[in-house]
C-alpha cells in the first residue's frame, strides 16, 4: 500500500501566459524556455531527483504546478509591466523575434535592441505570492 502524502500548500504560484495567436510547437518552445529561467530564479525551486523502482535516476523538476495561460498582446505587455514594477516577482520572457535567432547571445541582442514597452511578447512567465500573480495576470484565460 502507497502511502498518501498531502500535497503542499505552496505560498507562491507559477503562470506561463502565452500570446493566443502562436502555433503548436511554439506554445511548447515557449513554455519550455520560459520555465528554464522561472526554476532557476530562486534557489530551493527544483527538487530532488526521481529515482524509479529500478535504480535509474531521472533529473529533479520543479516543485510546485505550473499554470498555462492565453492572452491576447495587450495581456502580455500589462501583464509584464505589473511584474517588472514588483520586487517580489520574478518575470521571464521570450518575444517573436527570438523564433529567428539560433542562440543564447543573439536572444539577449534582440531583447537589447527594443524598449520595454516596444517589445513583441510571445510568452512570460512569473513566480511570485499568490495573489500578487494573480493580479498581474487578471485577465487571462485557461490554455486550451
Amino acid at each position: 500500500m502507497t502511502d498518501v502524502i498531502d500535497p503542499p500548500r505552496f505560498d507562491t504560484k507559477v503562470v506561463v501566459l502565452l500570446a493566443a495567436d502562436l502555433a503548436a510547437w511554439q506554445e511548447l518552445n515557449v513554455t519550455a524556455f520560459l520555465m528554464s529561467g522561472i526554476a532557476t530564479s530562486a534557489d530551493g525551486l527544483v527538487g530532488e531527483p526521481y529515482r524509479d523502482a529500478d535504480g535509474t535516476t531521472y533529473l529533479p523538476m520543479l516543485r510546485q504546478p505550473v499554470i498555462v495561460l492565453t492572452g491576447d498582446s495587450d495581456a502580455l505587455s500589462r501583464a509584464r509591466a505589473k511584474a517588472a514594477a514588483r520586487d517580489d516577482v520574478a518575470l521571464a520572457i521570450y518575444t517573436r523575434e527570438l523564433f529567428g535567432t539560433s542562440h543564447d547571445a543573439a536572444n539577449r541582442a534582440a531583447v537589447a535592441a527594443v524598449t520595454a514597452s516596444d517589445l513583441d511578447l510571445v510568452g512570460i512567465a512569473v513566480r511570485g505570492p499568490r495573489n500578487v500573480v494573480d493580479r498581474v495576470v487578471k485577465g487571462a484565460t485557461f490554455h486550451e
